[in-house]
């Protein structure tokens, strides 16, 4: 038996029904995994049973669409330190910045059983003083985590909200095409976490310019999860109802400030895990076959490339 979490039987149905799980068969997927990555002589990845049934889960169980996504999330991570976790995570830093309250993990998911919803808000942190490639950096504490524990995010995905109200035109500078592609293409080819839709609150002036530079970077199935809703929170309420936001927000989803200082505990308890990470990566000396393209990958010359994601 694979030494993994057992899922409620809700989510077990999903699971089978939309991710192709076969429970008597997920040992057998497991070890295929585990030996691929044994083979790679440039890849160093964690290989823990609930670990790499994270990933396949959030792979529909396709092995090859699985070993993309984990060397690309080791990749990644090894050539941007600087926008995603890879060695020498300063904890305490980025829990200074992650206390912000920028990025938003609500307690409960969708309809109590559905995609996890998740708060942008980006007028949280000031831009005259932080990159916001650093705040991503911090709030990639929380979500490691929740690739590690939450199984409603590996088994239904994530909805996003992102409220964008009292931004700053330093915001926006800071959102350049070449640090919206990387976060484009580690969302889309680097972690097994289906985003089932973006929904953008509270526009402020220039929103088009920025939407229209994001939104061809993203795959046409990503475009069409795309939701506009300006200040208009009704329109929200259709796809997430109100009850599910947080107080400030006049829902029964938990407080900002509470859910902040329950992250931050659960952050510091990983203090061992963050250690155990500068481990784990990628050495491209060693890569067997074709080097990663990272040029074309995030070349600012010429179109960028359309990705295919489920």
């Amino acid at each position: 038996m694979p030494n993994i979490r057992a899922l409620n039987p809700e989510l077990q149905a999903i699971a089978l029904k939309e991710l192709n799980e076969v429970p008597e068969r997920i040992d057998q997927d497991i070890a295929a995994l585990r030996l691929w990555i044994e083979q790679q002589p440039h890849l160093k990845a964690r290989t823990n049973d609930q670990f790499l049934v994270n990933f396949l889960r959030g792979c529909k169980y396709s092995l090859e669409k699985t070993k993309s996504k984990l060397d690309r999330f080791y990749t990644l991570r090894t050539k941007f330190p600087s926008y995603f976790l890879a060695h020498n995570v300063d904890v305490d830093e980025l829990l200074k910045l992650f206390s912000f309250g920028t990025f938003i993990v609500l307690p409960r998911p969708l309809n109590d059983n559905g995609p996890r919803i998740i708060l942008l808000r980006m007028a949280a942190y000031d831009p005259d003083k932080y990159q916001f490639a650093d705040i991503n950096r911090a709030a990639g504490l929380m979500f490691q985590i929740m690739l590690d524990e939450d199984d409603y995010t590996t088994v239904n995905g994530t909805m996003t909200i992102v409220d964008l109200d009292n931004v700053k035109a330093g915001h926006f500078l800071q959102m350049t095409p070449t640090t919206t592609k990387k976060l484009v293409v580690f969302q889309e080819e680097a972690l097994p976490v289906r985003t089932k839709a973006t929904h953008f609150i509270n526009l402020p002036t220039g929103f088009d310019t920025i939407f229209n530079m994001f939104k061809p970077m993203m795959s046409k199935k990503q475009q069409g999860r795309l939701h506009v809703h300006g200040s208009n929170l009704k329109s929200l309420y259709k796809h997430i109802p109100q009850e599910y936001l947080p107080v400030e927000y006049g829902g029964a989803n938990g407080s900002i400030a509470e859910i902040v200082k329950d992250w931050e505990k659960r952050i510091d308890a990983y203090r061992d895990y963050w250690v155990e990470e500068q481990q784990y990566g990628t050495d491209e000396s060693l890569r067997a076959g074709k080097p990663v393209d990272f040029e074309s990958l995030f070349g600012l010359e010429g179109s960028f490339r359309q990705l295919n994601v489920d």
